[in-house]
Parts: C-alpha cells; sequence; structure tokens
C-alpha cells in the first residue's frame, strides 16, 4: 500500500474519532445539564407548594385549637393544596398531607383551649399534626436532590 494513502487515510480516521468523541461529549454534557435543571425546577416547585401547604395548615391548627368549625370553607385553601399535592407528590407526603388535615379536623372537633390552658401545657405535648409532613417533604426532596 502507499504511504501517501496510509498517512491521509490515519489523518482522517483520526479527525472523525476525535470529533466523534467531542460532538458525544457535548451532547453528554447538554443531556445532563437539562435534566438537571429539570429536577432543580421540580424541587423548587414541590418547595413552594409544601411551604404553602404547611403555612395554611399552620393557620387552621392554630384556629382549631380555640374555635369549633363553623364553616366548611375554612378548609377551601388547604384542600386545594392536597389536590396539588396529590398531583406530583409521593404516596408519603401525600399520606402525611391527609393525615394533617385529618388532625387538623381532630382538633376542630375538641374542646375549645383558652390562653391560660394554653400557657399551661408544654410545647412538647402540643399534638403538632403538621410535624409528620414536614418530614416527609424533607425526605423527598432529599431523594430528589440526590438525583442530580
Amino acid at each position: 500500500m502507499d504511504p501517501a494513502i496510509l498517512t491521509a487515510s490515519a489523518a482522517v480516521l483520526g479527525s472523525l474519532v476525535g470529533s466523534s468523541a467531542s460532538l458525544g461529549t457535548a451532547w453528554l454534557t447538554q443531556r445532563t445539564q437539562g435534566r438537571r435543571a429539570a429536577v432543580q425546577a421540580e424541587v423548587h416547585k414541590r418547595e413552594v407548594l409544601y411551604a404553602d401547604f404547611i403555612t395554611e395548615c399552620s393557620k387552621l391548627y392554630l384556629d382549631a385549637l380555640d374555635h369549633q368549625l363553623d364553616r366548611p370553607e375554612t378548609f377551601q385553601s388547604a384542600y386545594s393544596l392536597l389536590s396539588r399535592i396529590r398531583l406530583t407528590s409521593q404516596e408519603a407526603v401525600l399520606r402525611e398531607a391527609e393525615a394533617a388535615i385529618q388532625g387538623i379536623l381532630d382538633t376542630y372537633r375538641a374542646p375549645n383551649l383558652t390562653i391560660d390552658k394554653l400557657r399551661e401545657i408544654p410545647l412538647s405535648q402540643l399534638h403538632d399534626p403538621i410535624k409528620a409532613f414536614g418530614e416527609a417533604c424533607r425526605d423527598e426532596l432529599n431523594s430528589m436532590q440526590r438525583e442530580l
């Protein structure tokens, strides 16, 4: 075989291999960055949703300590947020969100507490219907972050 043809063939083949490697690396990098951005956007969306749910449930729980449930529409925002959680979240988060709503409803059904009675109860003995929900959310968000 002619040495000039062999040299030219080797150069062309080397260029093809080098450019293929560069293209492959660029494609893989773009794919990874795109996936990372999508997961980060989903994490942010859920953080906002969970924070809104916690805020609404906190208001309801504090109201339930010294009031009875007079109007069902009091739960409209919380129920709306629960339905949004149902659309996107893992089963553990949904289960704890439903339990938080049930805990608040149970508190509304219980006898009202006076301010003096609230002062006597240590914080550690006051039932927190939202705590397990927050922990489930943290676990879910941490597992999503680990995927990055």
